[in-house]
């Protein structure tokens, strides 16, 4: 028998996002809004974009306008990849 526990007991580096809760009106779903900044190709501002990602949320902790940090995992249902890994900051409103 050969031990396993040399090898990576990591699934290798996660990708990761930042975002705000924007809804969570759904059954262990949460909808997170990520903002980038990017710069355009020809007039050289800077711009934000918003991408919205649905995220699994096991315990239903997540209120709308918590910071959380997601991770990317297999597909969940149709739109699902993503995980809420982390509460990092808990919204003012209750």
């Amino acid at each position: 028998m050969t031990d396993n526990s040399s090898l990576s007991p990591d699934r290798g580096r996660r990708q990761e996002k930042v975002g705000v809760v924007v809804g969570n009106q759904m059954k262990k779903t949460v909808v997170v809004a990520v903002e980038t900044t990017a710069m355009h190709r020809l007039y050289r501002r800077i711009y934000k974009k918003t991408s919205k990602f649905y995220a699994h949320d096991e315990d239903d902790r997540c209120q709308v306008g918590d910071r959380v940090r997601l991770v990317a995992t297999r597909p969940l249902s149709k739109l699902k990849r993503w995980r809420v890994a982390e509460v990092l900051v808990r919204s003012e409103g209750g």
